[in-house]
């Protein structure tokens, strides 16, 4: 080797050194930079999420006309209880499965939505109940369905998730693990509630004076209103950390027969989190289990990108309609935007952020005021 290869050898060996240096390893954005050069504007930390907490409570044809003065006030008074609750638990530094767990177990104790004590009765006069909650960050999930004496349907769904190694337990079976695992089972009388009753009766009699079986009503089809309404009631959430989780509970629909299970506890047709997004669904379940709606929305999250308002009105909106399926969600995506597209008259839905402002609306025509 010549006197004059010497020097440059020694540069490029100094320089390979530091490179592989502490002092001189590459950043997020693949810059290298020494510890003596001045942070620039994009070492700033990202903005930390916007987190939160959105509640549904059931989507249909709801008005005005078929919604008392007295109901309406029962019903955003329990939605208002719910995010009350679920806020809590994001503000004290609780985790998203904590957050929709508490805000669901508040819609499902109160008697005004299709799920826990308001289920609606199947064609054989009982209850029977489904659930599903799902880890946006592990995408751990657990789900029941069919089951007929657990007071909270989302609690034991939970323990599936976190006590088993499976993610769905259906009827008997269900039961007997939540037994397996202390959960004291309720006398079915326990979901009796007076307006669900007369429903099954008004439906059982719309059923024999068309002579015609069960299957031939409109799905999701609750004489408590004489309209169509999906009573089903979920929440999703964004906690400090940045972790999305959902939560669906619902009864299914009134005079529904053979066991017949809707989209609530199907993991990825009503309920769906990863990293990314979040979704709860209600509506005409047969159709969202056809569409996979709530993973179909995240999936155009992740896949092409788009705003999550973008993502969710298209398969609400646009998907749905098409297929002739009615209903709606509610979703966030990891930055804290919300979404509540519905195809339907009205929507029982909610809100709250980090003021602890609850915002709560039911008919469209609260969009206007930014509650859509």
């Amino acid at each position: 080797m010549s006197a004059a290869s010497v020097p440059l050898r020694r540069a490029l060996i100094v320089g390979a050194v530091m490179l592989l240096s502490p002092m001189g390893c590459a950043t997020r954005t693949g810059v290298a930079r020494t510890d003596s050069e001045q942070p620039t504007s994009h070492d700033a930390p990202a903005p930390k999420p916007k987190w939160g907490l959105v509640i549904h409570g059931g989507a249909g044809v709801i008005s005005r006309e078929n919604l008392s003065p007295e109901r309406e006030a029962e019903v955003r008074a329990a939605l208002t209880q719910a995010l009350q609750a679920g806020h809590a638990v994001l503000a004290g530094g609780g985790s998203a499965l904590d957050a929709v767990s508490a805000a669901v177990r508040i819609l499902e104790d109160a008697p005004y939505f299709n799920a826990g004590k308001g289920a609606v009765f199947t064609h054989d006069g009982v209850n029977e109940l489904d659930a599903a909650i799902m880890d946006g960050t592990t995408r751990k999930a657990g789900a029941v369905a069919g089951v007929r004496r657990v007071r909270n349907p989302l609690a034991l769904a939970r323990l599936v998730m976190e006590q088993s190694p499976h993610v769905m337990m259906v009827g008997e079976g269900a039961e007997a693990f939540a037994k397996s695992r202390g959960v004291a089972l309720v006398d079915p009388k326990y979901f009796y509630t007076e307006d669900r009753w007369q429903g099954l009766q008004r439906a059982l009699e719309k059923e024999r004076s068309r002579q015609q079986p069960s299957s031939s009503l409109p799905a999701g089809y609750d004489p408590v209103s004489g309209d169509h309404k999906f009573g089903t009631v979920g929440a999703v959430a964004l906690d400090k950390t940045g972790s999305l989780a959902a939560a669906t509970s619902t009864g299914g629909m009134t005079n529904k027969r053979y066991g017949r299970v809707g989209d609530a506890p199907i993991i990825g047709a009503g309920t769906y989190a990863d990293p990314r997004c979040a979704v709860s669904a209600t509506g005409h379940g047969e159709f969202f289990i056809r569409y996979t709606v709530a993973r179909d929305i995240c999936a155009r999250v992740e896949y092409q990108n788009v705003p999550l308002s973008e993502a969710a009105d298209v398969v609400i909106n646009d998907v749905l309609v098409k297929a002739g399926g009615e209903g709606g969600v509610i979703a966030m995506d990891r930055e804290g935007n919300v979404a509540m597209p519905f195809n339907s008259a009205g929507m029982y839905r909610g809100s709250v952020g980090e003021d602890g402002e609850p915002v709560v609306a039911i008919f469209r025509e609260a969009e206007a005021a930014g509650a859509q």
